[in-house]
């Protein structure tokens, strides 16, 4: 169980890192609301291209999906391996890459208010930014084949 709690803090980390990173930017881009141009993205080699959003924002793909919440990720141990256990489920039962299902994987827990292990018992709808943050941050591992 200590190698999980290692990689949600370090998961966790590079989330929060990336958002204060973004946040300290001097772009161009002053909008309040939420927008794909507030987002980022970074390659990191052999894991999927991680999106961020200054803090207080979300970063939403081109096909409306949230990628991305300007929050600390908050999860227990126990709740980021069964969300990312519940996500790496699904990735493999839609066949093909992983990586390549991040999106749709969220497209579908956003869009569904059914409350799932994937979204800690709750609808995406009900969750805090933290706990959304938490979410993406566990399909993001699901993707990379790191839950465990």
């Amino acid at each position: 169980m200590r190698r999980h709690s290692r990689r949600a803090a370090v998961a966790a980390t590079f989330v929060i890192a990336m958002a204060v990173g973004t946040g300290c930017s001097s772009g161009s881009d002053s909008q309040p609301t939420t927008s794909s141009s507030s987002a980022t993205t970074t390659q990191t080699s052999g894991t999927t291209e991680t999106p961020t959003a200054a803090p207080g924002q979300v970063a939403v793909s081109p096909g409306g999906v949230t990628t991305a919440v300007g929050a600390p990720a908050s999860s227990t141990e126990d709740e980021y391996f069964k969300a990312c256990e519940s996500a790496r489920a699904w990735m493999a039962q839609q066949g093909g890459d992983p990586t390549s299902q991040l999106e749709p994987y969220l497209r579908s827990v956003q869009s569904s208010d059914a409350p799932s292990p994937g979204t800690f018992g709750a609808p995406w709808s009900q969750l805090a930014p933290e706990r959304q943050a938490a979410v993406i941050v566990a399909a993001q591992a699901a993707a990379d084949a790191l839950c465990g």
